[in-house]
């Protein structure tokens, strides 16, 4: 079943390389099947392509947590909190801030 959401999802990337959502999707499916190397590079990609994108941010701070990169989490909390902050969507940023927190105790 994942591998048939990999192939559509990928398909998607084919057909457009831009599509935020499609490559954060792909993102989190890879960190579903524990292959959080390849979840990291799709969600560093999205943010590349696409810096207001503030879903990946949080996606990604975690993914940074997971793999004992304590100051790349922190730092990736600290700008998708600014990014969320800027779109006025509150919700994303206390979670962010809530996974900061428990970072620096």
């Amino acid at each position: 079943m994942k591998e048939q959401r990999i192939a559509k999802l990928q398909s998607l990337l084919a057909a457009d390389p831009n599509d935020s959502f499609a490559r954060y999707a792909l993102a989190l499916e890879y960190g579903g099947m524990n292959d959080t190397e390849q979840a990291v590079r799709l969600l560093e990609e999205v943010l590349r392509r696409d810096p207001h994108y503030v879903p990946a941010y949080q996606q990604l701070g975690y993914c940074y947590q997971r793999t004992g990169r304590r100051d790349d989490a922190v730092a990736i909390f600290k700008q998708g909190m600014e990014q969320a902050s800027q779109q006025g969507d509150s919700h994303a940023r206390g979670e962010m801030q809530e996974a900061l927190d428990e970072i620096l105790g």
